[in-house]
């Protein structure tokens, strides 16, 4: 029996166009944008339908966008009879995890990641920084580099995506400097990402306190799916719990290849990207290539995927 991991993705993965295809398709996906624009007072569904790209781009606005989609193609799934026995996000997409797993209701749940976008943003404009991945090195060899270079300043590990994949993060000068050391050190190649801030480092501690301050006050609900969290690697099942894990999330790394290896551990055999892109299942094919991965994001994929899925399977909700 098929065990399936649903993978819900993070800020980078937006694009114009974006849940255009499952909003003209299900009536309930254009009532969650209707009701979308309707919170956050602005035309989102516009924004990510027809752009501007600079406006969707933008932290406080692609947040909430990935989040609407996610949610949208979720309930598609759901909707024609696929659900996930484990699921997990990368960065922001813990929100659209926890959604899927019944911890918060979709209200709740863009109104949080409406808070958690524009802290970042002002995060970001606090204090800048910088990102940039560092490809063929392992993240022993990267956290050793970070240490060397930092100096008075910040760089650290942000994302371990996969092996060989790490993303780092910190003040402009010493990403730069570990950058220069990677190479040297034998990576492959190091490249700057499009960010407005130094995401998952000491220099968004702000962002961390307003969303703890913004999720101390709400009930989560136990998740009705397996969660496994990103700074931890570890199942999740209370709220309180969970809560804590979303506020350090903010300053600390998302151990991506973990959170796989954790999954597949407890069973899964099947994982479905649920949401814009396809870096997740990029991410899932370099970390083990023999497990099964679908995206979503189009009517031919999501297609694909539904047929696959249901073929000659069960597809088992916990």
């Amino acid at each position: 029996m098929t065990r399936v991991g649903f993978l819900f993705p993070g800020q980078g993965s937006q694009t114009v166009g974006m849940g255009f295809e499952v909003a003209k398709r299900y009536p309930f996906a254009r009532e969650l944008f209707r009701r979308a624009d309707e919170l956050l007072g602005f035309s989102l569904s516009q924004m990510c339908f027809q752009g501007p790209e600079e406006e969707l781009k933008k932290t406080e606005n692609a947040q909430p966008a990935l989040f609407v989609v996610s949610a949208a193609l979720f309930e598609a799934l759901r909707a024609e009879g696929v659900v996930p026995a484990a699921v997990a996000g990368h960065s922001l997409g813990e929100y659209s995890a926890l959604y899927a797993a019944g911890v918060f209701d979709f209200s709740t749940g863009l109104r949080l990641v409406q808070q958690r976008g524009e802290a970042f943003a002002a995060a970001g404009r606090e204090r800048n920084g910088a990102m940039a991945a560092i490809v063929g090195l392992m993240e022993e060899e990267v956290e050793a580099i970070c240490a060397e270079v930092s100096g008075d300043k910040v760089v650290v590990s942000a994302n371990v995506n996969s092996p060989g994949q790490i993303v780092i993060s910190g003040d402009t000068e010493a990403v730069e400097a570990a950058c220069l050391k990677a190479k040297e050190e034998g990576a492959k190649r190091t490249f700057p990402l499009t960010v407005s801030g130094a995401f998952h480092s000491p220099l968004v501690a702000s962002a961390a306190q307003v969303i703890q301050k913004a999720l101390a006050p709400l009930p989560f609900a136990s998740p009705q799916s397996l969660f496994v969290n990103n700074v931890d690697a570890e199942l999740l099942f209370e709220g309180d719990v969970i809560k804590d894990s979303l506020v350090r999330q903010i300053t600390g790394t998302v151990r991506w290849v973990a959170c796989m290896e954790k999954l597949v551990s407890e069973g899964v055999d099947t994982f479905v990207e649920v949401g814009s892109g396809k870096a997740l299942t990029g991410l899932v094919r370099r970390i083990n290539r023999s497990i099964p991965r679908y995206m979503t994001q189009t009517n031919e994929s999501f297609d694909k995927a539904i047929a696959n899925l249901k073929s000659d399977r069960n597809v088992p909700a916990l």
